[in-house]
């Protein structure tokens, strides 16, 4: 029997112990720092025109997250935000919605009324949401509320404290029970990776997320600086493609926070199609956590179509 169960998430063994997780995770190939920074930067220069551009800005509308993730979060503030998210552009019907709208557990009633029948599916943060700092019943608790009030989507965060102490164990088993607290609903994990320090330590936690069934991993919170970067996305998607040909089960990716062009949010589907390849060019395997980056969009979606920009004011603020 290995260290993991079934390659479809929830364990279906019995762990055999911290030190064969441990020896798992050291034994994954380093990460060429240098080199990962170099083909990052270069895959960034890439320049996309005309037709495909439009294309292009399509797509990543369509693989936002619309998230609001604030105290001062109120149901009026939510469902202007789901009314966003279904028709980004009032004024143009063609424009396509977003992938999901995310908000604390507390709002997923609201959203999810907000959203009937429209095809967008509501992500709620759980698990201690920034911090990742409670007991896992809290943990659990949180999710299964969310999941109860509708939520087809939990964004959990890792135990970063315990990652970096060596305690991969505890790290996987919370991963695990987060799961199968989730019942339907996909599980996109939170790696934080601006406090995970290298490469090579985002690396051994995309693994480590996956082979505990997340259907997603994600770099950050959004509250932590820095939070996604290209490099760091790279070497996420290189560990779901190398995943994949390991065990024939497709992880999406989702980078958040810091994503606020259109021009970066392209440099992000190009690296998607070089690096893991064109199977996740989808919402369901890819998606920009970045509100601030659809009104950038949609202006220069205006600009291509029009000729002249609408100005940032034109669309309303998230």
């Amino acid at each position: 029997m290995g260290v993991f169960g079934d390659a479809g998430g929830v364990s279906t063994e019995t762990l055999i112990g911290a030190a064969e997780l441990r020896a798992f995770l050291h034994g994954l190939p380093g990460v060429d720092q240098v080199g990962a920074e170099e083909r990052a930067a270069r895959l960034a220069t890439r320049s996309i025109k005309t037709s495909a551009k439009a294309e292009a800005i399509d797509l990543a509308i369509s693989m936002v997250d619309l998230t609001t993730l604030e105290g001062a979060d109120t149901p009026g503030k939510v469902r202007a935000l789901c009314a966003k998210a279904v028709r980004p552009d009032p004024s143009d019907p063609s424009v396509p919605k977003v992938a999901a709208v995310c908000v604390y557990s507390d709002m997923v009633e609201t959203a999810v009324s907000a959203l009937d029948g429209s095809g967008i599916g509501v992500a709620s943060v759980a698990t201690a949401f920034p911090s990742g700092r409670a007991p896992l019943e809290a943990k659990l608790a949180d999710t299964r509320a969310a999941v109860a009030a509708g939520a087809a989507e939990i964004d959990m965060v890792i135990d970063r404290g315990a990652f970096l102490s060596g305690d991969y164990l505890k790290v996987f088993e919370e991963i695990t029970a987060v799961k199968q607290a989730c019942g339907e609903a996909h599980l996109k994990v939170i790696l934080e990776t601006g406090e995970l320090v290298t490469y090579d330590n985002v690396r051994r936690a995309s693994w480590l997320a996956m082979r505990a069934g997340a259907d997603f991993i994600k770099t950050s919170t959004g509250k932590v600086s820095p939070a996604a970067t290209l490099p760091v996305t790279l070497v996420m998607l290189e560990a779901v493609r190398d995943y994949r040909a390991v065990t024939g089960r497709q992880v999406g990716v989702k980078p958040a926070g810091g994503i606020r062009t259109t021009k970066d949010a392209i440099k992000y589907l190009v690296l998607v199609n070089e690096t893991a390849g064109p199977d996740w060019l989808s919402p369901d395997w890819f998606r920009l956590g970045a509100s601030s980056v659809l009104n950038d969009l949609l202006m220069q979606r205006r600009k291509l179509s029009t000729g002249v920009y609408s100005g940032p004011d034109y669309f309303t603020l998230d």
